[in-house]
């Protein structure tokens, strides 16, 4: 008799099932053919963040291994299917990407300054940034003579002191100096990492009077310097801090209360010279070039009008970038004006998404920690979103001209903006959100306004303004510009004092940004229907930051300021005398924006000279903030009756939290501490064990010559 398998084997089916995923997935890959390039900058990207994020070389070497594995895979899955050369290319590329970063990590090495010290030394002035809106002028010296003391440190002199000090000039100063600080509390700024790559080894500020040879003074300021100090002259106060920052990116002179409206308000990409900027520096440039080359029949008859007007804007744009310092956002858009003149000259089209990953690949591979920065994602995540909203059919549709009344056309200019505005605005919100803590609400409508604005009038005013001066009639000019000024910071002020301009979140977790980023990324970069699936990451990544709890305590990295979360959501901080950079820091890391109230004025806490106690969650936190050496006797029983011990000092042995025991020697170790009082209780900190990025274990030098040996002992 016949027989039959009672069951149907699940290998073939296993089998069948993947060949048709696998079908499946070529077939998109195919129908996305033209857009597949447009992962390459993301793909180094992802090495050069996987850097960052990874703490020690063990990580770094077996993430090299098993992107080498990937490769492999996708040399088994077939290099004539799309999915494998993808596999191939897109592990190779990251694992270079990685690799280039750690390179110049490594390439950029310079000795760190140990510990704080006063010391007096003579060096060469290698720049000059005057800030007078705090009074201040900020420094980078390269010290003469000293090999104990860093090659580069940046110093803060006050205003008076540093007035008339140019680059090149020598001079002998007393200082105190400290090494480049980490952020003081969990994800804030790190200025370490920023300086390290910047071969920065110390920051400080000036004692006393700065000495400067014979006929100092004398010497000549940059062209920025001199632009900046002219407009200065012309329009006084704040709105001339904003007119130079637009002009030469000097924003020194600028109000800290009038930029952080300028930031609460969605505005503040106006103040950093980007697309914005560069496209109408060279717009004009070109238009004017074309008109003046035109009046030439020989140039206009023999087509040569388009090319030498392209290369005269080239010119311009990059005279301008040189001018406003090259930073990310002008670099960035600098590349891309040259990519888009050189579309132009070749008649392709000339704003499109492969313009933008050409100049985010060129950028990382000049600069690759600058992916880590707010400034590159910001501003690339900004014009992705534009170019990839406006290369959608449906807004094509919208946006196409059409024969209709000007009244009609201008409000679909109008609304097109608006909606442009709103995506940017989504788009940016998760990078403000994991950056600052806080993202501006209102950023769409105020730039409906604030960019025509400055588009068609500031920036046109100041041009005419500086051609003007040059025969003495630029006043007018100077005058309208000033008017307009005084209307950008009127509805800056305006739209960050309306009630819900911004909203405040805590810390938002690595991990969820980067579901976030890659979601987005998914949902801009593809064309396809399969470009919905980005949501899932995005919305995934968002959600983690929603749910995330605001912290109980805050600790900073020194000890000496505590903040505690209150009832009401507001925090009290155990020193009410901290300045603003504490307040500012705390209030970013708690995720709120109010004030924060003073511990020592709150019914539940009782204070002495020496001590608060009080009880939050259940727990018992005793909190030292005097100066008095307390034998370790005496602290013992108190220090057994709370959960969670603070010191900034070091602690006697004796005293214990039943908990955490929190002082100078751990706070070493941990860095700034965020504290969750629920069950279990836990602590996030600043400062990861065992992180071998080499601005956590620079080189050291000691700065008086003792201390730290500069050279490794014999052996």
């Amino acid at each position: 008799m016949a027989t039959r398998p009672l069951q149907t084997p699940i290998g073939p089916a296993v089998a069948a099932a993947m060949r048709r995923l696998s079908e499946s997935i070529e077939a998109r890959l195919d129908a996305e053919r033209e857009r597949i390039a447009l992962w390459l900058p993301v793909m180094l990207g992802a090495g050069i963040a996987a850097w960052f994020a990874l703490p020690t070389k063990m990580h770094w070497i077996g993430l090299l291994l098993a992107l080498a594995a990937l490769a492999l895979v996708g040399l088994l899955a077939g290099w004539q299917r799309r999915a494998g050369r993808m596999l191939v290319l897109g592990s190779a590329v990251a694992a270079a990407g990685m690799l280039l970063i750690w390179g110049r990590a490594l390439w950029v090495e310079a000795p760190v300054l140990a510990a704080p010290v006063v010391t007096q030394f003579s060096g060469v002035v290698e720049s000059v940034e005057p800030l007078p809106a705090k009074g201040q002028v900020r420094l980078i010296l390269r010290p003469h003579g000293r090999p104990d003391l860093p090659p580069r440190v940046r110093l803060t002199a006050d205003g008076v002191q540093g007035d008339g000090i140019a680059p090149g000039e020598a001079v002998g100063l007393r200082v105190r100096l400290m090494p480049p600080p980490a952020a003081s509390l969990p994800g804030g700024y790190d200025f370490a990492q920023r300086a390290w790559f910047d071969r920065l080894g110390a920051v400080g500020t000036v004692m006393g009077e700065i000495r400067r040879a014979p006929g100092a003074g004398q010497g000549e300021q940059t062209l920025r310097a001199r632009l900046s100090s002219h407009i200065h002259k012309q329009i006084d106060g704040s709105p001339g801090g904003i007119a130079a920052a637009l002009v030469a990116g000097d924003r020194g002179a600028i109000d800290p209360a009038d930029e952080e409206a300028m930031r609460r308000s969605g505005l503040a990409h106006l103040l950093s010279i980007s697309g914005l900027h560069v496209t109408a520096v060279v717009t004009f440039a070109m238009l004017l070039a074309m008109r003046l080359l035109g009046l030439s029949r020989r140039l206009a008859l023999g087509g040569y009008l388009l090319p030498l007007a392209a290369a005269c804007a080239a010119l311009v744009g990059g005279g301008y970038t040189l001018l406003a310092g090259a930073e990310v956002p002008t670099l960035r858009s600098f590349i891309a004006a040259l990519l888009v003149l050189v579309a132009i000259l070749l008649g392709r089209e000339a704003l499109t998404l492969r313009l933008v990953a050409a100049g985010a690949l060129i950028v990382l591979l000049w600069r690759p920690e600058a992916l880590a920065g707010p400034s590159f994602q910001l501003s690339f995540a900004a014009i992705t979103a534009i170019v990839a909203l406006h290369e959608g059919r449906w807004m094509q549709r919208f946006m196409a001209r059409r024969e209709e009344g000007w009244p009609r056309r201008l409000g679909r200019g109008i609304v097109g903006l608006v909606i442009t505005g709103l995506v940017v605005e989504v788009a940016l919100a998760p990078i403000a959100l994991f950056h600052f803590h806080k993202a501006g609400l209102y950023g769409a409508l105020a730039n409906v306004v604030a960019i025509p604005l400055t588009t068609f009038v500031i920036m046109p005013a100041e041009a005419l303004a500086l051609l003007f001066d040059a025969v003495g009639l630029g006043a007018p000019f100077w005058w309208v510009a000033e008017q307009a000024l005084k209307l950008l910071i009127w509805l800056a002020h305006s739209v960050a004092d309306a009630p819900g301009a911004v909203a405040t979140l805590p810390v938002f977790p690595p991990w969820g940004f980067g579901l976030a980023v890659f979601g987005g990324l998914w949902l801009l970069l593809w064309q396809t229907g399969w470009r919905r699936w980005g949501a899932v990451p995005l919305l995934a990544g968002m959600a983690v930051l929603f749910v995330q709890p605001r912290p109980d305590l805050l600790v900073t990295s020194d000890g000496k300021h505590v903040a505690a979360a209150l009832p009401d959501g507001s925090y009290a901080l155990l020193r009410d005398r901290a300045g603003d950079y504490v307040r500012d820091s705390v209030a970013e890391a708690a995720g709120i924006d109010a004030p924060l109230g003073a511990l020592a004025e709150l019914d539940h806490v009782i204070c002495n000279r020496d001590f608060c106690r009080w009880t939050q969650r259940g727990r018992t936190i005793l909190a030292a903030r005097g100066r008095d050496r307390i034998e370790g006797s005496e602290m013992a029983a108190a220090c057994a009756a709370a959960d969670v011990v603070i010191s900034d000092r070091w602690l006697p042995r004796e005293c214990v939290g039943r908990w955490l025991t929190i002082d100078r020697d751990s706070l070493g170790q941990t860095g700034g501490l965020a504290l969750y009082l629920g069950e279990p209780p836990r602590a996030a900190a600043s400062l990861r064990a065992g992180d071998e990025h080499p601005w956590r274990r620079p080189p050291q030098v000691s700065g008086n010559d003792e201390a730290i040996p500069t050279i490794s002992p014999a052996p």
